[in-house]
């Protein structure tokens, strides 16, 4: 599952310690893919209830759209 992406420079990743957070460009709400094995399966959507994650499976994945966006 791809929740988000981030990019860091490495001497900032170097300094991070136990805890750390990574902040993503996903938000609640937002739709994911998920995949298996790199392959997406499905599409599905960020859902945060108190201090937990889920993702929500909204529809079946469509392989020709997932190879579009060049994931």
């Amino acid at each position: 599952m791809l929740l988000g992406r981030s990019v860091l420079p490495m001497q900032q990743l170097l300094r991070m310690g136990r805890g750390a957070v990574i902040p993503l460009d996903a938000r609640e709400h937002d739709e994911v893919w998920i995949l298996a094995n790199n392959h997406p399966v499905a599409r599905g959507e960020i859902q945060i209830f108190e201090e937990k994650i889920s993702i929500v499976v909204t529809k079946a994945a469509n392989v020709y759209d997932f190879m579009a966006i060049g994931s």
